[in-house]
């Protein structure tokens, strides 16, 4: 069997090919050469393990063809018989590399129930992360002595900036999550020797580029990308640890509806300046109308709520789907939850406005922001600054993971005004005299 392989790996491609942690990102800037790395390592598996079911994707379809299969097609012509339907190479050893992408959010799913033993997801920053943890529900193996493994390559920005740069680059980690699970191998354009060589000129259009975009595809810096919608939010500024609320704060809820996608409900509360504090969420996923509506009253407890705004898509009436949600034919999803306790008001869906209020909640030019979160609001903390601009309407933010902040938006766009503090009366003093005084008057006497 002759392959076809030219190059030789660099230092950094060396690590990330010898890497075996469950998963392991490579890149953080332009020209490291991470789509040959990421092609190489898979190969290289399927080569060294019979039977190794790997899957390699990219989010869209062109950028597959050319980062991907044409190489492939290229490389693997004797070593590999290629499936034009299925978008698969098969080794003579039984291994097989599948081609995917996921132009659309809920393209994922199509992988529902599959199982592989390798995932690549090159680009990563263009998956969500509820698109990449979904994933790892299908990276699986039942051969002995191979653990099943995640290999990522990324730039800075993009819709899962947020995820990536929180489990490789400040490695925060929650839930199950372990720090010895996740690696991180960092590349830049020097250490690319056959590019520096090839393409000298490489070098000058990256330093060349605006502040922001040099930072980010020249020298990897996480800490700005491109097309970052929300660039005032700041850790520090917008995020306090829990404390006790006033009880005459003045609370409400906000609600992004979704079933198959993501639901967020918002508690949030106004303090006397008129400052917004978002103090809980629910995030859940699959959860009917009404089991998500008693979940509501049971978070809720004895606290008073003034009004609940959610998605105005919640008074559509939808037949068949509403009845896999918990409701019945002809009844709105917005009826169930008032029927469970939980009475909804139609929030306003402007989104250039909305975004633009939720801005100037943000800023923080004055003195001290408007809007705060709790920190175990962890997916509205996670989700908000990870927003990128739409790339037809630079007013808008683009789709993606953003059940929490379009929550969030409905809240502030329902004008919520100060927490006035209750009057306190000074008690009366009892005075024999005065209290005789107007007795004797009362009764003439």
């Amino acid at each position: 069997m002759e392959l076809k392989l030219r190059g030789r790996p660099n230092e950094k491609q060396k690590q990330f090919f010898l890497s075996t942690a469950r998963h392991t990102a490579y890149g953080g800037a332009r020209g490291g050469g991470k789509s040959w790395a990421m092609r190489r390592k898979l190969v290289l598996l399927s080569l060294a393990h019979e039977n190794l079911n790997s899957l390699l994707l990219r989010r869209t379809l062109p950028e597959l063809r050319e980062n991907h299969l044409i190489p492939l097609m290229r490389e693997l012509s004797e070593a590999a018989k290629y499936n034009v339907s299925e978008r698969t190479f098969t080794f003579r050893n039984g291994s097989r590399i599948k081609l995917g992408y996921c132009d659309a959010a809920n393209d994922i799913y199509q992988y529902q129930g599959q199982e592989y033993d390798v995932i690549g997801m090159e680009e990563a920053t263009h998956f969500t992360e509820e698109q990449m943890r979904f994933l790892t529900t299908c990276n699986r193996s039942v051969k002995g002595g191979f653990k099943p493994r995640m290999y990522y390559t990324c730039n800075p920005g993009n819709v899962g900036h947020g995820w990536v740069k929180r489990l490789f680059i400040d490695r925060r980690y929650a839930g199950n999550e372990r720090a010895e699970d996740y690696a991180f191998i960092p590349a830049r354009i020097w250490d690319n020797a056959v590019l520096m060589k090839s393409d000298p000129d490489y070098v000058k259009q990256l330093m060349s580029l605006p502040e922001e975009l040099r930072r980010a595809h020249l020298e990897g810096d996480w800490d700005v990308f491109a097309g970052q919608y929300f660039k005032e939010f700041s850790r520090d500024k917008h995020v306090c640890e829990p404390f006790a609320l006033p009880e005459h704060w003045r609370r409400f809820r906000s609600m992004d509806w979704g079933y198959n996608d993501p639901c967020c409900v918002l508690w949030n509360a106004v303090d006397g300046d008129g400052c917004v504090y978002t103090y809980r969420e629910l995030y859940v996923r699959q959860m009917r109308a009404d089991e998500i509506a008693r979940e509501i009253v049971r978070l809720t407890g004895e606290e008073k709520i003034a009004y609940t705004v959610a998605s105005p898509d919640m008074w559509q009436r939808r037949g068949a789907v509403l009845r896999a949600e918990g409701g019945f034919e002809g009844e709105s999803i917005a009826e169930l939850f008032a029927l469970t306790g939980v009475p909804l008001t139609p929030a306003d869906n402007s989104r250039v406005a909305g975004w633009q209020r939720v801005r100037a909640y943000l800023s923080s030019e004055t003195g001290e922001p408007r809007w705060k979160a709790f920190s175990d609001c962890e997916n509205l903390i996670r989700t908000l600054p990870a927003l990128t601009y739409d790339k037809l309407n630079r007013e808008d933010a683009a789709d993606g993971e953003d059940h929490a902040p379009e929550a969030l938006r409905y809240a502030l766009m329902s004008r919520p005004g100060k927490s006035a503090a209750p009057v306190r009366t000074a008690a009366k003093r009892f005075d024999p005299f005065f209290e005789n005084e107007r007795k004797s008057s009362f009764f003439g006497t």
